[in-house]
């Protein structure tokens, strides 16, 4: 991230994340009729993916590929747990939890994929063998 234009891409990135997340929990607790619905929970997995997939255009690093889901898991476990009022927004039941495993686990395997590919690329660009164990 070298220009004013990858910093500001990414902050919208991460305020779409922080709007994302909001919607997700104001949203989870929908039905149709008697039935519980958590259609924000498969949106926030797949809007995710794109958040971090968008971050990780502008650095493979996992500190900027991985700003928006670390705002999304932010904001979805203080506004869940401590929402408006002091009400509590994360539904305890099934709910809750698909919408965090759907909305982070997808896209922190991507992350992983993203940040591998950063790792073998710079480890390529300084000499190193493709397949040779990194230095710490």
């Amino acid at each position: 991230m070298k220009t004013v234009p990858d910093w500001l891409l990414l902050a919208m990135l991460v305020l779409d994340a922080v709007v994302l997340a909001l919607l997700a929990l104001f949203f989870l607790p929908f039905r149709i009729g008697v039935v519980p619905v958590p259609f924000t929970a498969v949106l926030a997995g797949v809007t995710n993916v794109l958040l971090v997939l968008g971050a990780g255009r502008i650095s493979g690093r996992m500190r900027v590929a991985g700003a928006p889901l670390f705002a999304w898991v932010l904001v979805v476990i203080v506004f869940g747990v401590s929402g408006p009022g002091g009400d509590v927004v994360l539904m305890g039941d099934w709910r809750g939890i698909l919408l965090l495993a759907l909305g982070a686990l997808p896209p922190a395997m991507v992350l992983g994929t993203l940040s591998g590919r950063y790792r073998a690329s710079t480890r390529a660009s300084r000499g190193g063998a493709a397949g040779a164990p990194a230095r710490r």
